[in-house]
């Protein structure tokens, strides 16, 4: 599987002499751990990793602006939501390889080669244990009228909610979305602010009974101090929503080759690295998210959550419905 990719980076490096080699990566993603992901591409290949960084909207709407002209070769961000965006803003390109395509489960990429998922975070329910004797065991469950005022959970603006309802939409339908949706405004403990982080305090604060957040918000929490979170950790339950249906919601790190990529075999060799054993465990150990690729070691604290069915629905397809999500939210009033 990753012999290709050796044998394009023995290439490159060869190369490296006759002209400058260098990968110009957009990135909206703002973890200091991935520093390593990079320093080891660059060592590895004698390609110098320039990075520009920014939120997806901008560094889309940056690529956009530059048109031929951009000297974008790969964009790097999170959730199927944001590198949607990028596609259907015509800011990537197609490419064909055998690595990322037998790496990479189909439903955690495109179809066409646009864009590639690397890492997954599980949208999970954590709850007071003190608190809560029976928390749900679904996300219909979350939306039960026995859960009233106890849910904390993000506002409908945030990509990982928007990708959330959209698999409902897929799975479920627009009606039975609405409802739900409907029912988890009826729940909320308090109207929705701050990030995933903040739903979580709001467990040890006691302003929440339940809340829903990313997997590695929490993974975070248990192997280092978070302010107004770690001290309460213990007393946090979880659950991993739906093992007995679909799975559990996973939203993505996703990256794809720039339309108008100048080093455009560079920013094929990069997105094949990121599909390594090696660049895995980065994405593993250094954020607490879980691998792609199959076989990868889970790291330590997200690995203390324990083992979960994934949903498996493509995230491509759950990505064509974020636009009805988000007038479901606007219909039900979720702030």
């Amino acid at each position: 599987m990753y012999r290709t990719l050796l044998l394009t980076t023995v290439a490159i490096s060869m190369a490296a002499p006759a002209f400058a080699q260098e990968l110009n990566l957009y990135s909206s993603r703002h973890y200091d751990t991935d520093e390593r992901l990079y320093s080891d591409f660059e060592e590895a290949t004698g390609i110098t990793i320039n990075r520009i960084d920014g939120n997806a909207d901008e560094l889309i709407e940056r690529m956009v602006a530059e048109g031929e002209n951009s000297p974008a070769d790969v964009m790097l961000t999170v959730d199927a939501s944001r590198i949607t965006r990028a596609e259907n803003a015509g800011v990537l390109q197609s490419i064909d390889s055998d690595v990322l395509n037998e790496a990479i489960p189909a439903n955690l990429r495109d179809e066409d080669g646009k864009w590639f998922g690397f890492s997954q975070r599980a949208r999970m329910i954590f709850f007071a244990k003190d608190r809560v004797e029976n928390p749900p065991a679904t996300y219909t469950d979350l939306a039960d009228p026995a859960y009233s005022d106890m849910v904390c959970i993000r506002s409908s603006t945030n990509t990982y909610n928007q990708t959330l309802l959209a698999s409902i939409v897929t799975h479920e339908g627009e009606e039975a979305a609405t409802e739900w949706a409907q029912g988890i405004v009826s729940n909320m403990a308090r109207d929705p602010q701050g990030g995933d982080t903040d739903q979580l305090r709001g467990l040890v604060s006691g302003e929440c009974d339940i809340a829903v957040t990313n997997s590695y918000y929490f993974a975070r929490a248990l192997r280092s101090d978070v302010d107004g979170l770690s001290s309460g950790v213990e007393d946090i339950g979880w659950v991993f929503p739906d093992q007995d249906g679909n799975g559990t919601h996973v939203n993505i790190s996703a990256g794809g080759v720039a339309a108008h990529a100048p080093n455009r075999e560079n920013a094929i060799a990069f997105l094949e690295y990121l599909a390594s054993p090696s660049a895995q465990e980065y994405f593993a150990n250094g954020n607490d998210e879980f691998p792609v690729v199959a076989g990868v070691e889970v790291g330590e604290a997200a690995a203390s959550l324990g083992e979960f069915k994934a949903d498996d629905v493509s995230l491509a397809e759950v990505a064509s419905n974020i636009p009805l999500a988000q007038q479901i939210f606007n219909t039900v009033g979720w702030e």
